[in-house]
């Protein structure tokens, strides 16, 4: 199979090109280029038209956020996730809302990563787990003082499309409650926290698989596709 093309876009020398370096041991990827601020990316992603860019917020002029709409005018077919030191949730937040695919914090397993990457390819938005949380905590204060608001990072473009039967479409958040088992319910809560299907396991003395089937069951039951989808569901649900 073609490997995944990949632009790392990152002011510090040392951790960029450590972070090249791991990802060039695995086969499934290859890092065409690499930049130290948003002008050379720029530039990168309009020649190598990468599969995936990833970008770290913190950079000397033009910081990551700002640069993600002009990233996708140059390369409109790559996905750009976030991997980045900062935890504050208005970066994570403004992130979204620009387009991003994912949010990642630079504490990331490499293994985890990895997997990241391949989601982020195959649709999905992604979050680190610690910044889980406080998604679901802006979500809650958005909605607060607007309760129309249809969804809380932007949208669409973050990947974060309302939920049929969510808070985001006038229906009541709770209409689809139903659908679901106890003990999805109780998985359904704690992918809102943030938790890895491992810990979830560990909470509920579970096996690990087990809870893998009981996520499969609660996105086909309520038609969603990401754990951050579910964060929101599990939001809207509680403020019902």
């Amino acid at each position: 199979m073609k490997p995944v093309t990949l632009l790392v876009v990152d002011d510090h020398p040392l951790f960029r090109r450590g972070l090249v370096a791991l990802l060039s041991q695995d086969d499934r990827f290859e890092v065409t280029s690499q930049a130290s601020d948003i002008g050379e990316a720029l530039r990168c992603a309009q020649h190598h038209l990468p599969d995936l860019i990833l970008l770290d917020n913190r950079l000397p002029g033009v910081s990551g956020v700002d640069g993600i709409a002009p990233l996708k005018e140059a390369s409109p077919g790559s996905r750009i996730l976030m991997l980045t030191i900062s935890e504050d949730e208005n970066d994570l937040a403004a992130a979204l809302q620009a387009g991003a695919d994912g949010y990642l914090l630079k504490t990331v397993e490499l293994d985890h990563l990895s997997d990241y990457i391949v989601k982020v390819l195959a649709g999905e938005s992604v979050v680190s787990p610690e910044m889980m949380t406080k998604l679901v905590t802006a979500f809650r204060e958005k909605s607060a003082l607007s309760p129309a608001l249809p969804l809380p990072l932007g949208g669409a473009a973050a990947g974060l499309e309302a939920p049929a039967g969510s808070a985001g479409d006038g229906a009541p958040a709770g209409k689809n409650a139903d659908l679901l088992s106890a003990r999805e319910s109780e998985v359904l809560a704690l992918i809102a926290l943030g938790d890895s299907n491992k810990l979830i396991a560990r909470k509920l003395d579970i096996a690990e698989t087990t809870v893998k089937i009981h996520v499969q069951h609660i996105f086909r039951k309520l038609q969603l596709t990401s754990r951050v989808q579910a964060a929101v569901y599990a939001t809207n649900r509680e403020q019902d």
